[in-house]
């Protein structure tokens, strides 16, 4: 046997050994190894609302939040207050308004704009303060005020309904959003109103162009969007890249504590008034206006 057949016949050896037999399985291929699950990124952290909310008032004087909880519960002078300006006569329907001076240089813009249009927009409440809302409340909470015709504590003697029937309209103190000097009322205060053809050529007008200037109806008819809170108010509108800083700030400064000084005070957490009222505006009022958005100059 020649030397090339030897190693052949080794060869061949070989490689059978190696090879499974006919009834053995062949090794199953090691697992290639699992991907390492994505890692998701830690949630952003949550502004600092005081502090945002203390950098548009320019707060510097007091190291709690005195100061902020004064000016998100209307509990304040704005005649003392620099943040605050007096509307002129061109644009309000009596004496002694006041706004933040961004709404109102705002105000001023889209009241220009409007009469280009033919349309005069009237401001007739702004400001209020908490001694003003506590008076609105205590009078119709006490019958001073009659509402629908009747004295609430004969109508509706219950509590919790007496409240209920003020917060159609009316807040209870220390929770307007008119304390933000942010909110105005325009030209008319009856829905009515705004369905006569003066009135429909000024919400009209409203609806198409306010949005330009940074105002927002809040309270518009409720629905699946917007289930709680006050009834709608077509005269109620709100400027929104300060409005917005707020309303984010509000439910991380005020409690129940604060809302305490006005009759029927005690039903406040049982309707949940911060969630409810304070929060329950049109969902487009929020999302048009992220309060970290920077105001527009």
């Amino acid at each position: 046997m020649s030397l090339r057949n030897i190693h052949g016949i080794v060869a061949a050896a070989l490689l059978a050994s190696c090879s499974p037999g006919k009834d053995e399985a062949p090794s199953a291929a090691a697992p290639e190894p699992a991907e390492a699950p994505a890692i998701e990124p830690p949630p952003p952290p949550e502004p600092d609302w005081a502090e945002i909310l203390r950098d548009e008032l320019t707060l510097t004087s007091a190291p709690d939040n005195s100061q902020l909880i004064a000016a998100l519960t209307g509990d304040l002078d704005p005649a003392e207050d620099e943040g605050f300006v007096l509307l002129p006569a061109s644009l309000s329907a009596r004496e002694g308004l006041y706004t933040r001076t961004e709404t109102a240089e705002a105000l001023a813009r889209m009241s220009e704009a409007a009469a280009a249009d033919g349309v005069r927009l009237v401001v007739l409440s702004a400001f209020r303060s908490m001694g003003d809302q506590r008076r609105i409340w205590n009078n119709k909470w006490n019958g001073a005020t009659l509402v629908e015709g009747g004295a609430l504590p004969e109508t509706v003697p219950d509590p919790k309904q007496r409240a209920l029937k003020i917060l159609e309209f009316s807040s209870m103190p220390g929770t307007s959003r008119h304390h933000w000097g942010t909110d105005v009322d325009f030209n008319n205060l009856n829905n009515e109103w705004f369905d006569t053809p003066e009135g429909a050529r000024v919400y009209d007008w409203l609806n198409a162009n306010a949005a330009s200037y940074g105002f927002c109806q809040t309270y518009t008819a409720k629905g699946p969007d917007r289930p709680a809170g006050y009834e709608m108010e077509k005269w109620h509108w709100s400027y929104m890249p300060v409005a917005s800083k707020f309303l984010a700030a509000y439910p991380r400064l005020v409690g129940y504590f604060e809302l305490a000084s006005f009759e029927g005070a005690e039903e406040a957490s049982k309707l949940s008034v911060i969630r409810d009222y304070v929060g329950g505006i049109a969902p487009g009022c929020i999302t048009g206006w992220p309060p970290h958005q920077p105001n527009p100059e």
